[in-house]
Formats: C-alpha cells, sequence, structure tokens
C-alpha cells in the first residue's frame, strides 16, 4: 500500500503532538537521545556512537518518510504542543499487508517524562490511527518480562498476551525473553 500523496499525520492532544519528524528537525531527536541514552540503554538494542549525531538522525528520518510513504511503517515523535521537545517515539515497523494486515510496536519514552500517562494518551492517538486510518488488522508488541510498566501499560491499552518468545530480540547486548501481546481490530 502506497502512501506517497498521503498527507502526514498530525494527531493531537491538549498535551501532545504526535506526528513523523522531518529530517531538519533532526537536531529535536538528538537532543532526546543524548537525554536519555543512560536511561534507555537497558530496554534497546546496543547503540553505536553515530547513532547519536545530526547526521544519522538526517539519513534515519528521511527513510522513515520513505518507509511511511510505501506503508512499511509509521515511525511517530511524541513532541511537546510547541514543538520544540520530543518527549518520545511510537514506532510501528513491519507492516505487512495482503492476509496479515499487521504490524510491530516499540516505544520509548523519556525519563522526565514518565509517570504522566503520555504514552497511553499517545498509544491510544496511533493505534487508533493504525486501525481506522491505515486499515491493519493487528499490532503486535513485545515487552521484557521484568519490564512491568510496560507491561501494565500495554494491558490497559487492551493488548492481550499470547505467549512467551525465548531469546527473541537483542537488547544491551544480550538475547531476552519476551512476553508477547497483540491488540487486535474487531471493526472489520
Amino acid at each position: 500500500m502506497r502512501l506517497k500523496r498521503q498527507k502526514l499525520p498530525r494527531l493531537y492532544t491538549d498535551r501532545l503532538q504526535v506526528r513523523l519528524l522531518e529530517p531538519h528537525e533532526a537536531d529535536l531527536m538528538v537532543r532526546f537521545r543524548h537525554e536519555n541514552r543512560d536511561y534507555l540503554e537497558p530496554w534497546e538494542p546496543l547503540r553505536r556512537p553515530d547513532f547519536f549525531t545530526e547526521g544519522f538522525w538526517e539519513i534515519h528520518l528521511r527513510l522513515t518518510l520513505r518507509d511511511f510513504r510505501e506503508g512499511a511503517s509509521a515511525c511517530f515523535v511524541l513532541l511537546s504542543p510547541s514543538e520544540d521537545e520530543v518527549l518520545g517515539v511510537c514506532n510501528y515497523t513491519n507492516i505487512v499487508r495482503g492476509t496479515f494486515q499487521s504490524c510491530q510496536l516499540g516505544y520509548a519514552l523519556a525519563e522526565k517524562h514518565q509517570r504522566k500517562g503520555l504514552m497511553f494518551e499517545a498509544l491510544s492517538m496511533t493505534n487508533a490511527h493504525m486501525f481506522d486510518d491505515l486499515g491493519l488488522h493487528r499490532i503486535m508488541a513485545g515487552y521484557l518480562p521484568h519490564n512491568k510498566r510496560s507491561g501494565k501499560l500495554l494491558n490497559r491499552l487492551g493488548f492481550e498476551k499470547e505467549g512467551l518468545a525465548r531469546k527473541y530480540l537483542k537488547i544491551n547486548g544480550r538475547w531476552e525473553d519476551h512476553l508477547l501481546t497483540s491488540l487486535i481490530n474487531d471493526t472489520y
């Protein structure tokens, strides 16, 4: 499903603007990544030094826009209402069409914005967008078994546990088990 002519989505609440970043906004992502480097390290893959540079993010953001337009992913950024600070990210990747109509969800929130309900607010909007506007049937999300807060968030959003995947993803240099969950679009 190619979305080249589709306008890029902009989703709003009183506290958030959720949208895709443009390459010229790479500095916002670099600041978010630098400020949260230590905090996010236990939950993410090992990052090379260039991951924290504007050059990397200019290229990466260009590729995420291309992938969105080609229907392969939707990598949203949670911004402050003034759009001068990245609060977090929620990425819908590996979008598969045909009989599957599904994707994978990953997300991260800045340390200083934890426990405010911002990720619940953002994912409520973006999940609805993926279902209603992009026509997906299933969103899958995995989390580390010891990440209780992530499990509670997904449960609150309506995700159901489906099982345990042993050594599923390489997180912070180690193959880690993940609890697998999914949210189903029952409207069609």
